[in-house]
């Protein structure tokens, strides 16, 4: 969804990805997120995340105008 919202960020869509979750409300106390992106060369980027809170989505993302145009099918 990144690369299709902001084009090639490299190993810096980390962030839009973590905004796309947070906009969407996945994240829950106690959720754990690890992601890993690569960019061209050497450059990396990863991160782990515990979520200490229920994180609400922000009034400020990068995703706010487009959100719902981005659907993800869960499975259960």
């Amino acid at each position: 969804m990144g690369l299709h919202r902001f084009g090639n960020t490299s190993s810096s869509s980390i962030w839009y990805e973590l905004a796309y979750t947070e906009a969407k409300g996945r994240m829950r106390k106690g959720n754990r997120v690890w992601q890993i992106t690569f960019g061209s060369g050497f450059k990396c980027n990863s991160a782990v995340w515990e979520a200490l809170r229920n994180v609400q989505p922000s009034r400020n993302s990068p995703w706010k105008d487009c959100i719902d145009n981005y659907l993800v099918k869960i499975i259960t």
